[in-house]
C-alpha cells in the first residue's frame, strides 16, 4: 500500500482546494519544490502532481515547476495531472523525468485519446476518474457527466492504462474519512491497480484501505490532512507496509 503525497499547484504555489473549488484554497508554500524535499525528506517513493490552473485551462500552465521538481529528485517517482490533452504535452512531461501522465477530463470527453495514448507511451498512462454519486466528474470537477465510473473504468483496462486514480469528490479536501467502500465497489470490477483519493485525514483511513488491498486498492493520495498535521506522513506509511506486506 503506497501512500503518494499530493502537491497541488496554482499560481505557483502550493495549495489545497475543498472540493475542488478554485476559489475555496489554502496556500501550504510558495515554495513547491522545497515542499516536495518535505516528502522526499519523509521518505516518500511516489508524488502526485496536479497542475490546477492547467486544469481548469485545458493546457499545463505550471510545467516548469513541475519540471524542477522532477530535476531535483531524479530518483523519485513522479505522477502528473492538470491540462494532459495532447501527445505533446506527455512527450514533454516524460522527457523531463515525470513518470506517468494522469489523464482525466480529456479521458472522458474522447475515450479514445487514451487508446491512442496507450499504443504511443506504454507504461506510462493513468486515467483519473472523479466521481460523484458513482458518475464522472470534469473539467476540474466542474461538471458531473452521465458516465457511470465502473462501465469508464472497464473500458480503460481494456484500453491498456497502467492504473485508475479514483477521487470521491464529495469527500476530497473536507477531511470526513476516504470512502473506501466505493473505491473497493470499483477495485473489484477491474484487474488494473486502483489508487483512492480525497478524503485520507487519518490512520484509521489508512487501516480501512490496507483492508481493501486484496480487492485491488494498491495506494492512496494524501493532501490536506499532511499537510494540517492531523496524519504523519512517515507513521502513516509504515503502518500501511506492516499490514500489507
Amino acid at each position: 500500500m503506497l501512500l503518494i503525497p499530493a502537491i497541488d499547484l496554482k499560481d505557483g504555489k502550493c495549495v489545497r482546494l475543498r472540493q475542488g473549488d478554485m476559489n475555496d484554497e489554502t496556500v501550504f508554500s510558495d515554495d513547491p519544490v522545497a515542499m516536495a524535499q518535505r516528502w522526499v525528506d519523509a521518505g516518500t517513493k511516489r508524488l502526485h502532481i496536479v497542475d490546477l490552473n492547467g486544469a481548469v485551462a485545458g493546457f499545463p500552465v505550471n510545467a516548469d515547476i513541475i519540471g524542477r521538481i522532477a530535476e531535483a529528485f531524479p530518483d523519485l517517482e513522479i505522477q502528473v495531472g492538470g491540462g494532459i490533452r495532447d501527445f505533446e504535452v506527455i512527450q514533454t512531461y516524460l522527457d523531463v523525468g515525470v513518470d506517468y501522465v494522469i489523464i482525466g477530463t480529456q479521458a472522458v470527453r474522447a475515450p479514445h485519446f487514451v487508446d491512442d495514448a496507450c499504443l504511443e507511451f506504454p507504461g506510462h498512462i493513468i486515467v483519473g476518474l472523479d466521481a460523484k454519486d458513482g458518475k464522472v466528474a470534469t473539467d476540474g470537477w466542474a461538471k458531473v457527466s452521465a458516465h457511470s465510473a465502473v462501465d469508464m473504468a472497464l473500458r480503460f483496462e481494456e484500453a491498456g492504462v497502467e492504473a485508475l486514480v479514483f477521487t470521491d469528490i464529495g469527500r476530497d479536501g473536507m477531511m470526513r474519512g476516504v470512502n473506501v467502500e466505493a473505491t473497493r465497489q470499483l477495485a473489484q470490477k477491474v484487474n488494473i491497480p486502483i489508487v483512492a483519493s480525497g478524503g485520507v485525514s487519518s490512520l484509521d483511513d489508512v487501516r480501512a484501505l490496507c483492508e481493501a488491498a486484496a480487492d485491488g486498492i494498491a495506494g492512496a493520495i494524501v493532501g490536506r490532512a499532511i499537510y494540517e498535521g492531523s496524519l504523519d506522513l512517515q507513521a502513516a506509511q509504515k503502518l500501511a507496509s506492516e499490514l500489507v506486506a
